[in-house]
């Protein structure tokens, strides 16, 4: 089967091809870029419209295939932001009632997870999910849908990096500008709340706010990220011993820091663990992780009727069961 997979639920288009013999055959991704300030939705869907017809072309040329040659199509669903999404999941309609093939939803955290798995080769691990808009940590139950175990109870780590970039005056808000910011800075006492398996990061970000400007700027976000990271990896360690789990696996788009990957590699170091995590290449948004988790639903459940095919801005990871029901599959 070569199924197609549309990702569009923030920020970033991807497109991408797998093929259930050969695996990915292409991922290819156009990212809208805010001007200041965090996403305007509408712009964001705008960005997308205009990269897509290009995205799909080029993605097809990558995987050396015909569109006439996709077998099924695969689309996020959620969560995510109204207006990306809904344009993703209404080009997927459109892409499966003109090729008359059939279709498949997806949440977006359950294809993050996928991918890293399958790359890695991870077998029920403990799952650390970061992103711009989720902070989780998951794990598989018995019945194959993932529970979550903790998370943050305000904004995902993702955001807090892109919020406290913003506010320390930079223009492209990304992760990696502020690992650059943090070299050679000093550690500045920061809070650093944990509430059983839970975290929260609104009030670093406020109290790392205050400090700009009375503390030099590489120790203030060389800070943000040593707090806020231990933070995520302690509650990771806590749900490792609760569930006796034998790996860890982070994915998302904070899972590509090199420094959250040295912490990850110490705690599993301690704990005589296996720790994996997806290519760079996989764990930002992307439409292989789509497509590859669109594949293993449909080998699960089928695939959706049209009237199915609906975006859900706030579609958790732990909501797939019951929308799954909803939808006659289980």
């Amino acid at each position: 089967m070569r199924i197609i997979g549309i990702e569009s639920t923030a920020h970033t288009l991807g497109i991408g091809i797998f093929d259930s013999k050969k695996g990915v055959l292409s991922n290819e991704i156009a990212r809208y870029q805010p001007t200041g300030g965090g996403i305007l939705p509408r712009d964001a869907a705008d960005s997308h419209s205009r990269n897509f017809p290009g995205l799909l072309e080029s993605s097809l040329y990558k995987a050396g295939t015909r569109l006439s040659d996709i077998d099924a199509v695969a689309v996020a669903q959620g969560p995510g932001i109204g207006a990306p999404l809904s344009f993703g999941v209404s080009m997927a309609r459109f892409l499966s009632s003109y090729l008359d093939v059939p279709i498949v939803g997806v949440n977006h955290p359950y294809a993050h997870v996928k991918i890293a798995e399958y790359f890695g080769h991870a077998k029920r691990p403990i799952v650390i999910y970061v992103s711009g808009g989720n902070t989780q940590i998951l794990f598989e139950n018995s019945e194959g849908f993932y529970d979550v175990l903790g998370e943050t109870l305000d904004m995902g780590l993702g955001n807090l990096c892109d919020v406290f970039l913003r506010e320390a005056g930079e223009k492209e808000a990304h992760g990696s500008k502020l690992n650059q910011m943090a070299k050679g800075g000093k550690y500045v006492r920061m809070p650093y709340v944990v509430k059983g398996l839970n975290i929260s990061y609104s009030g670093l970000f406020t109290h790392a706010k205050r400090m700009l400007g009375k503390y030099p700027l590489n120790d203030i976000a060389y800070s943000l990220m040593e707090t806020s990271f231990a933070m995520t990896v302690e509650i990771a360690e806590r749900a490792f011993h609760m569930k006796d789990a034998k790996c860890f696996l982070a994915c998302g788009g904070v899972a590509q820091d090199p420094r959250l990957k040295e912490m990850l590699s110490l705690v599993a170091k301690e704990n005589n663990a296996q720790w994996y995590v997806a290519p760079n290449e996989y764990n930002g948004d992307n439409g292989a992780m789509i497509a590859y988790a669109g594949y293993l639903m449909q080998e699960k459940y089928g695939f959706f009727d049209m009237k199915d095919i609906l975006p859900y801005p706030d579609y958790r990871i732990d909501r797939m069961k019951a929308l799954l029901e909803k939808a006659g599959k289980i």
